[in-house]
C-alpha cells in the first residue's frame, strides 16, 4: 500500500470506531464487515487476523503522531477489551456474533502481547 492509501485506511478506522462508539444506538445489527479490524489488509475472519499484520498496522509511521505508540496500543486495546467491546457485541447479528466475538478476542490477546513487548523496549 502506498502512504496515501495507508492514511486514507487509518482514517476510515478512525471514523469507522467513531460512528460504532457515536451512532451505537441507530446503527442496524452489526456484521463483521462493520468493525475497523487492525490490519492494513481486511481479515474475511478470526484466522486472517495474525500477530504479523496487527503488528504492522500498530506500528505503522504513518500514524498521526500525536500520540505515542504506547499511547496508542492502549487505546486500542481500550477499544476492543472484552468490557468494552461487549457493547458492540450486543448488537452483532447473531450468525456473525461467534466470528465477531473471537476476532475481538484474538485482537486484544495480540495488543496485549505488543503492549508487553513494548514496556521492555
Amino acid at each position: 500500500m502506498s502512504r496515501e492509501e495507508v492514511a486514507k485506511l487509518l482514517e476510515a478506522h478512525r471514523n469507522q470506531w467513531d460512528k460504532l462508539q457515536t451512532q451505537s444506538e441507530t446503527l442496524g445489527p452489526l456484521i463483521w464487515e462493520d468493525f475497523p479490524w487492525p490490519m492494513f489488509k481486511r481479515p474475511k475472519g478470526p484466522d486472517d487476523l495474525t500477530a504479523p499484520g496487527i503488528i504492522a498496522y500498530m506500528l505503522s509511521p504513518i500514524h498521526p503522531q500525536d500520540r505515542g505508540t504506547k499511547e496508542r496500543i492502549k487505546d486500542s486495546i481500550k477499544k476492543w477489551h472484552p468490557d468494552r467491546f461487549q457493547l458492540h457485541l450486543q448488537k452483532v447479528k447473531a450468525d456473525e456474533w461467534e466470528k465477531v466475538n473471537e476476532g475481538g478476542g484474538s485482537v486484544t490477546r495480540i495488543l496485549t502481547d505488543l503492549l508487553r513487548a513494548q514496556d521492555t523496549l
